[in-house]
């Protein structure tokens, strides 16, 4: 938990990091800050160190990221009952990319695995909390007949 000590000393060195000529950038994740490469500039660092950009997130991904950002911590179970496909070999692959993280296991015959997002997601989609997420859709906007002629 931050103190007010903490946060002033962390706005002193955002107003002193994040301007448009730094290199670097101090961002907020959750209740930690990390420094990370001023976003005009990552390109030319990914260019000097040869880096990739990972390959994009498939359809599936997203889902199941979203299912978990939204309801975490969650089992498998549970994502596979939204979806209604099977997500095992998705929430493996977010496990590898660091997007998502086990939790812990839920008290319930066969102690099943709670999954939950990670700093690295927050950073990925450039959020500084989950709270910035925006609302999920009601199920009347679902629902609603399109209004295009």
């Amino acid at each position: 938990m931050r103190t007010p000590a903490i946060e002033e000393i962390v706005a002193q060195l955002q107003e002193k990091y994040n301007r448009p000529t730094s290199g670097i950038h101090l961002v907020r994740l959750g209740e930690s800050a990390q420094f990370c490469t001023n976003p005009a500039y990552v390109q030319p660092v990914r260019d000097v160190l040869d880096l990739k950009r990972g390959a994009p997130l498939s359809q599936a991904a997203l889902e199941v990221l979203a299912v978990i950002a939204y309801n975490q911590p969650v089992t498998k179970a549970f994502v596979e009952q939204v979806r209604g496909v099977d997500c095992s070999g998705v929430i493996a692959s977010l496990l590898q990319k660091n997007l998502l993280e086990e939790r812990g296991r839920l008290e319930l015959p066969g102690r099943p695995l709670l999954y939950g997002t990670t700093d690295t997601f927050l950073r990925c989609f450039q959020l500084s909390s989950l709270e910035e997420l925006p609302p999920p859709p009601s199920s009347e906007e679902e629902d609603a007949p399109s209004s295009e002629a």
